[in-house]
């Protein structure tokens, strides 16, 4: 049995048992992120899950210009640097289905998910996320729940047709048609509305007919989760915390699928109280990205800040206007979604609970940027007075000795305060 389909069996046992558990889904490609989790996942001695996007990673290379299997390549050889045993490591494939090209009709969208889909399974990824619930070019704008399960059957017998060819591991799936939006929604948070518990009842039942007519239920049976909304939510400024009254009669509908917890995207800031009752309540799985990258972008600029101080040179460009001049000249990945006068859209670009940014840290240009940020701090004790003026959020775990005042150090403890977080959340 699979790391993936032993570990979320353990969820759904314990919740039919009375227990309670989860596991934080770790959504970035950033090779800080990815490092400060991988090291995270070690001194816990905790199996560690780490997904990537459709857009970011996929059989094209996605904006990170890498495939599955050049991502898995990629995470391991972190593993291997922060001695992570790859036993405990999950890698899952995040909203796989025609998303990257819903710009084109529905066959031509589907046979490039389909090869997606394939590139993913065989390269060993043991968790799934079939999400088929966009509109294609020649699509209606919303799409009957029939044809959304139809179309997730048709990647996961792609998926299992895949494992059965190169003989690896039977992977786990996700489903669900109430899929919120990647990154964040788009609109003002003013009408956010749980999902009904009689469309998750029929989610699981209307996919559990689409995989059966292709005669997968045994990969239905591996089917492990629910994606739905809770009524979380985050926007560029706002955030919706999890109001557990609110989502009484959805947790409620669990009994009638015991076969599945519920998956709860765009998790990203809620506090502390929240994701632990979010967990408590069946959402064992919590999706965080954009959170993770804002912590690192936090750090990063308060580097910047004491590399001012410490090591000033007129060589070199202040991080912030770096990263101003690259996203002004790029407009591409956040010009439709900020929106205001000039000034409003030059903060969203910088400090958006969004996190646009991150797709512009894999540029050439940011590589730089950063690479010269830290080679100007080198390994150097940075003083605590700064610590506290620039980083004010780590003064304390570096006077406790549990951050090592040097920048690397610094970059990796941010991004840690938010995995700690779910990590109290996820292990009531």
């Amino acid at each position: 049995m699979s790391a993936a389909t032993t570990r979320f069996a353990g969820i759904a046992a314990r919740r039919l048992a009375g227990g309670k558990g989860g596991i934080a889904s770790i959504c970035s490609a950033h090779p800080l992120v990815v490092e400060a989790t991988l090291r995270h996942g070690a001194a816990h001695g905790a199996d560690v899950l780490i997904e990537a996007t459709c857009n970011q990673v996929n059989h094209e290379g996605g904006y990170t210009g890498m495939t599955p299997a050049a991502f898995r390549a990629f995470v391991e050889a972190h593993a291997g640097k922060t001695g992570f045993p790859l036993d405990r490591l999950i890698l899952g494939g995040d909203h796989l289905g025609p998303n990257p090209w819903k710009h084109l009709p529905a066959a031509q969208a589907m046979r490039k998910a389909a090869a997606m889909i394939d590139a993913y399974a065989a390269a060993g990824f043991t968790k799934l996320h079939l999400d088929t619930s966009m509109a294609c070019a020649d699509d209606s704008v919303v799409l009957p729940d029939e044809t959304i399960a139809a179309r997730a059957a048709d990647l996961a017998a792609v998926a299992e047709a895949a494992v059965t060819r190169t003989g690896g591991e039977k992977p786990v799936y996700i489903i669900g048609t109430e899929v919120p939006v990647p990154g964040g929604a788009l609109e003002a948070l003013d009408h956010m509305h749980v999902t009904e518990p009689a469309d998750a009842l029929r989610t699981v039942e209307v996919h559990r007919q689409a995989f059966s007519r292709l005669g997968l239920d045994a990969a239905f049976a591996r089917a492990i989760g629910v994606v739905v909304q809770p009524g979380v939510e985050f926007g560029n400024a706002d955030i919706i915390a999890y109001a557990p009254q609110k989502a009484t009669k959805l947790v409620a509908s669990l009994e009638g699928m015991p076969q599945f917890v519920f998956e709860a995207h765009s998790t990203d800031y809620q506090p502390a109280e929240a994701l632990a009752a979010l967990v408590r309540d069946g959402f064992a799985i919590l999706k965080v990205g954009p959170w993770l990258t804002f912590a690192l972008r936090e750090a990063l600029y308060g580097l910047s800040f004491i590399a001012d101080e410490l090591a000033a040179h007129p060589s070199r460009e202040n991080l912030p206007a770096a990263m101003e001049r690259i996203m002004l000249a790029s407009p591409g990945n956040w010009q439709n979604y900020y929106p205001g006068t000039p000034d409003e859209q030059r903060l969203q670009r910088h400090f958006s609970f969004s996190d646009r940014i991150r797709y512009y840290w894999p540029s050439p240009d940011a590589q730089h940027a950063v690479e010269a940020l830290l080679a100007a701090l080198g390994d150097r004790e940075i003083p605590r007075p700064l610590i506290s003026q620039y980083l004010g959020h780590l003064d304390a775990e570096v006077g406790a000795g549990r951050i090592e005042p040097t920048a690397h150090e610094l970059l990796i403890g941010s991004v840690t305060r938010v995995l700690d977080i779910y990590r109290d959340a996820t292990n009531l």
